[in-house]
């Protein structure tokens, strides 16, 4: 369940993709699709294509009536400035004597082992996409796994917790900070929410203000800037993933496909690399068990995952963002054609995309958990796989 397949290029006519196999009955809201669409658009440092694009999805196939048949999903979403790319893209006619080729790679971009791997000449071949315009398409399609995991009570949120060396508080210190305020799942939802109304999604608004100042300094000096965001899953149910091999691990899983994320360099899960430096009983968390809650834990060390298995408590993932490798003040290169010094090539560009990556990385994580969770739960249709559901929450509160 939800393999998907994304295709497109960057300046092409549109992008798509397809859920190769979904559940049958699942209430599909295209608004909601372009909602996630729209929050991947926005933050402080994003460049000039997000005043053009309006990101719309068209739903192509496997969905009747809002809900979904069982068969492919597609989805298409089209390129409002391909008129200005018909000559340089067009994929139904010869190379115009007009076309200018980019020989320039960029450092720390594809360009350059792309172009050795596959043979090409013209850069733009590699480039168009390699582009992050493509997570676009898995946002779409991470959109309808979320629709997906909302009907099982499991929420996605994400937080800015880094830009430049600027850092704000993570999630496990600030909730632990604000107990009273993040004691219920309204005040959990009330504050990610409102981060979509600030330029950074970062919680912290003196933090978001020298942050600001960064980007614009950076920005003036020709530079990018990159940075880290935190993904929180709560609702997760015990036994998501498994032991038994490296590649039924949930935490492998997770970290393959987010590290996918065109532009991302690590990723850690709960107390991470921080976690290396401390005691055994500074790290693991202690379990506990009341005739209410079941199973507990008081502190979220390990976040969420023990064993290559979710425990119950939420999933607590940070990812790392390189600075775009697309600089005003571009950075030296080598010509593939002359072989002589020059300058990196240009692309329009963002200056800062950390808040935008943050949704792409709540969009891949919803997939990878309605991967894991449909294999577990089983089933052909969301009856069905809801009924497997309700038996093992039944089956674990028991436990």
């Amino acid at each position: 369940m939800f393999e998907y397949l994304t295709a497109g290029e960057s300046h092409g006519p549109r992008l798509t993709a397809v859920i190769k196999s979904l559940p049958s009955g699942l209430e599909l809201d295209i608004e909601k699709i372009n909602e996630q669409l729209y929050r991947r658009q926005q933050g402080y440092g994003r460049g000039g294509r997000m005043k053009i694009e309006s990101d719309k999805v068209i739903i192509n196939s496997g969905v009747r009536h809002k809900k979904t048949l069982g068969s492919p999903l597609s989805m298409t979403i089209e390129n409002k400035d391909w008129q200005n790319w018909l000559e340089i893209m067009a994929p139904d006619k010869e190379r115009g004597a007009d076309v200018e080729a980019v020989t320039n790679p960029r450092p720390g971009h594809a360009d350059l082992p792309g172009a050795i791997k596959y043979n090409q000449k013209d850069i733009r071949n590699i480039l168009e996409r390699a582009s992050a315009r493509e997570t676009a398409a898995r946002t779409a399609v991470g959109a309808a796994a979320r629709q997906f995991l909302e009907k099982l009570d499991i929420k996605i949120y994400s937080h800015v917790v880094q830009i430049g060396s600027l850092k704000s508080e993570k999630w496990n210190d600030l909730k632990e900070r604000n107990a009273e305020r993040f004691q219920t799942a309204e005040g959990v939802e009330k504050y990610f929410s409102g981060l979509d109304d600030t330029p950074l999604r970062c919680g912290d608004q003196i933090k978001t203000e020298e942050m600001k100042k960064m980007i614009d300094s950076w920005r003036a000096n020709g530079d990018s800037v990159g940075g880290v965001f935190e993904i929180v899953v709560r609702g997760m149910p015990v036994g998501i993933g498994s032991h038994v091999h490296w590649d039924l691990k949930l935490e492998s899983k997770l970290a393959a496909q987010l590290m996918g994320i065109q532009a991302i360099k690590g990723v850690e899960i709960g107390a991470g690399f921080k976690g290396a430096g401390l005691p055994g009983s500074k790290v693991h968390d202690e379990i506990f068990y009341d005739t209410d809650k079941g199973y507990y834990r008081s502190t979220n060390q390990a976040g969420g995952i023990e064993g290559g298995m979710s425990n119950g408590e939420d999933l607590v993932i940070r990812l790392a963002m390189k600075p775009i490798p697309t600089l005003a003040a571009a950075l030296r290169s080598a010509d593939i054609i002359t072989k002589e010094q020059t300058t990196a090539a240009k692309e329009r560009t963002d200056v800062c995309a950390v808040p935008a990556a943050s949704i792409v990385g709540e969009a891949v994580t919803a997939l990878v958990l309605a991967q894991s969770t449909a294999e577990k739960f089983g089933g052909d249709s969301m009856t069905e796989i809801l009924r497997n559901y309700k038996n093992y929450l039944d089956y674990t509160a028991e436990f």
